[in-house]
């Protein structure tokens, strides 16, 4: 069975002027992903505000990202929701599409006891026939338990989880309910902190599933290529690398400012669901002239990228046409 492995791309949505999908930009972004060498495409994610997304919205993404991934690389949507039954619906409509797994969160909002969040999933398992990539995001949603996530590793279609709640020790400790059940082998850890993504895998992860991925794919890729090589310096290295970035854009509003580090990269992101404050528009504009600097200081000069190589406005009027 499909097990998620190495660098995956929390893919951000990005908007067009009247605050719809940007297919164009969407296709760009997830080509170049795909062409800087990622393992997998996460659309639907946190930070690409899938709460903030429609039923049809999320799906209509799914169909845009596994085209234009054309089978390159695995496509695994997040398809969370706050109840069994939205979950199901979504993970349906993955399998649909032709995508290898689903990603997702224990339900938010209101309380839900451990014993809850493990029958949501056994719920979601048994109704699918797809596989289950489990989403750990304590900052947004009830933390799930290490003796949980060792149970769950036991049914068949669960195959890994995301974990984001930025602890090693959490991460360790996940990974060790795991192996103590004998269900490591058919079962991937995944970090969802950047920050963590060197000393995870030297931990024993098997990979990443982050924005970063998709902002500065040759940094995060280059961190795994070079621990798979055995090459710890250059990996370290390129770990401490990008952490200045990491901190600008965690200044304003999650996730907003990770959209202007890939506006700073050329891409369009388009205008914010969220509404902000005057004040917070002001100090964004410092982020965005913080985060241009330090991306010329990780690619020099040449941090922009050529758009048109990726996905040509004439090929996508011909993407439209065929539609």
């Amino acid at each position: 069975m499909f097990k998620p492995e190495g660098v995956y791309v929390a893919m951000l949505t990005p908007f067009d002027e009247n605050g719809e999908i940007d297919e164009l930009s969407l296709r760009r972004t997830a080509e170049f992903a795909i062409q800087q060498g990622v393992d997998g495409l996460f659309p639907n994610s946190t930070v690409g505000e899938f709460v903030r997304l429609s039923f049809d919205e999320k799906v209509r993404i799914v169909e845009i990202v596994v085209d234009q991934a054309k089978g390159r690389v695995p496509v695994t949507p997040g398809a969370a929701d706050t109840y069994a039954r939205g979950s199901i619906e979504l993970s349906k409509e993955a399998k649909r599409l032709g995508c290898e797994a689903v990603v997702i969160t224990t339900p938010w909002y209101l309380p839900v006891s451990q014993e809850m969040i493990e029958r949501h999933y056994e719920a979601i398992a048994e109704a699918v026939d797809i596989p289950i990539i489990l989403y750990n995001i304590p900052m947004f949603t009830a933390p799930i338990s290490y003796d949980v996530v060792g149970r769950l590793s036991r049914l068949e279609n669960i195959v890994g989880m995301k974990d984001s709640s930025g602890s090693m020790s959490d991460n360790v400790n996940f990974m060790d309910k795991v192996r103590l059940l004998g269900t490591l082998d058919k079962f991937n850890f995944l970090v969802g902190r950047e920050e963590t993504f060197f000393p995870a895998l030297m931990a024993g992860a098997k990979g990443s599933m982050t924005a970063c991925a998709g902002i500065i794919p040759e940094v995060i890729v280059g961190i795994y290529r070079a621990y798979k090589e055995k090459d710890y310096n250059k990996a370290n290295q390129l770990q401490y690398s990008f952490l200045k970035l990491l901190r600008a854009m965690n200044t304003v509003p999650f996730p907003i400012a990770f959209k202007v580090a890939m506006e700073a990269r050329g891409f369009s992101m388009g205008i914010q669901r969220a509404v902000l404050s005057d004040a917070e528009k002001n100090n964004l504009k410092l982020v965005r002239s913080s985060i241009d600097e330090i991306m010329e200081e990780l690619f020099g000069n040449n941090y922009k990228v050529d758009l048109e190589k990726l996905v040509s406005t004439e090929e996508f009027k011909q993407y439209v046409i065929n539609k």
